[in-house]
């Protein structure tokens, strides 16, 4: 995205008063293994834990897209949806769901954070061989235009989960290679590429993080890594395992050998710790954010929103309930170039408003819708996915 573009999308960066219910972790037991135990909400300001979403424990059930029924899962094996080998997570915020992949397993899965019921994905895509760690899915992000994205350990698959209404499916979008420039931080080298996470950004760009701490930038259409630096401020024998963006625009990273949690500049790769005192297990972090996004920041009002944000019936839902909005507003739908591509005016009754918006040829990708009150000011910017 052009950085001079959205003008109107400069609002002042503030605290995520929702942090706790889009900042989202596989956090591990107490040991020196990978032995998964939950998935947790995060407060990416504090470093603290939040409500546990789903765990080890947890009864599941589990529905299979492919078979169209629900499934008995083998807990003895490696390929389950409790899996202890869990180190890919995404957050797709259009339905709240957590996606995710276990290690040694080509299976995706996606959890209903609010019901709890599990999506399996039987992914015959993914080449992944539980003696081979090279192939192993350890990386997982919502890319900007709505898709997720999962890489394993060597960069040899990058695959493209697509969702089409509540239907899955898998690309493979080929190799990752480095960058002539990498010299001996190569990408592909156990030593200084292997693990760790990834995160995206607005122009759909990729950050790989790898566990010794190095960062890489992938962009998507070339499939080169490029060598960025190595994360300055982390104790020495730090594994980065997590990585997410805050509202902030911040990548807050963790460790699956337990310890702090780090808020780390992009610009930089300098990182500060989090205040909070837990030191948890973290595998694998995933947030609703982006890097370089000037519309991640908090929306003016609170009680303002539109819905859904993965558009795949031609409308969305604009809901206001604050009696200090008034009169006209004016929605106004642009593409990721910029442009001002539809505009609607709504009316305010008494603080009150629940309309539906319908999309006349919107084709499919991504867009920022934008609310204004009547003397011109933003009061709610979101992105939305368009899929139909």
């Amino acid at each position: 995205m052009k950085k001079h573009l959205f003008p109107l999308f400069l609002l002042v960066l503030g605290a995520n008063v929702q942090a706790q219910q889009d900042f989202f972790a596989i956090a591990g037991k107490d040991t020196s293994s990978i032995v998964f135990n939950d998935f947790r909400a995060m407060d990416a300001v504090s470093g603290v834990s939040g409500e546990k979403l789903f765990s080890a424990d947890t009864a599941a059930k589990v529905f299979s897209q492919d078979r169209k029924n629900i499934v008995s899962e083998d807990k003895n094996s490696y390929s389950h949806s409790q899996a202890v080998t869990m180190a890919a997570l995404a957050y797709d915020p259009s339905n709240n769901d957590l996606v995710y992949m276990p290690m040694f397993s080509s299976n995706i899965y996606v959890l209903n954070a609010k019901t709890k019921e599990i999506t399996l994905v039987e992914n015959t895509v993914a080449k992944v061989t539980s003696c081979d760690i090279n192939s192993h899915i350890t990386r997982m992000t919502t890319g900007y235009d709505g898709h997720i994205y999962a890489l394993n350990n060597a960069g040899t698959q990058l695959l493209q989960i697509s969702r089409k209404g509540s239907q899955y499916t898998v690309s493979d979008l080929g190799i990752i290679k480095d960058d002539t420039s990498n010299g001996k931080n190569s990408f592909t080298a156990i030593e200084t590429g292997f693990g760790g996470d990834m995160i995206a950004d607005a122009e759909n760009n990729f950050y790989v993080f790898s566990a010794s701490g190095n960062v890489f930038k992938v962009a998507a259409k070339e499939l080169k890594a490029k060598f960025l630096g190595r994360i300055s401020g982390i104790p020495e024998n730090y594994s980065v395992n997590g990585s997410a963006v805050n509202a902030k625009g911040k990548v807050i990273i963790a460790s699956a050998k337990g310890g702090a949690l780090y808020e780390v500049d992009l610009l930089t790769l300098q990182a500060r710790a989090l205040p909070g005192g837990e030191k948890p297990h973290i595998y694998d972090l995933a947030s609703r954010y982006f890097a370089n996004d000037r519309t991640s920041s908090v929306n003016a009002l609170a009680n303002i929103d539109i819905y859904p944000t993965r558009v795949d019936e031609h409308f969305i839902n604009v809901n206001v309930n604050d009696k200090a909005v008034k009169g006209n507003l004016k929605l106004s739908v642009f593409d990721i170039s910029g442009k001002n591509v539809m505009e609607q005016n709504l009316s305010v009754k008494e603080g009150s408003l629940n309309q539906q918006v319908y999309f006349k040829n919107l084709i499919n990708g991504a867009y920022i819708v934008s609310i204004t009150d009547q003397s011109g000011k933003v009061i709610l910017n979101k992105k939305i996915i368009v899929t139909e």
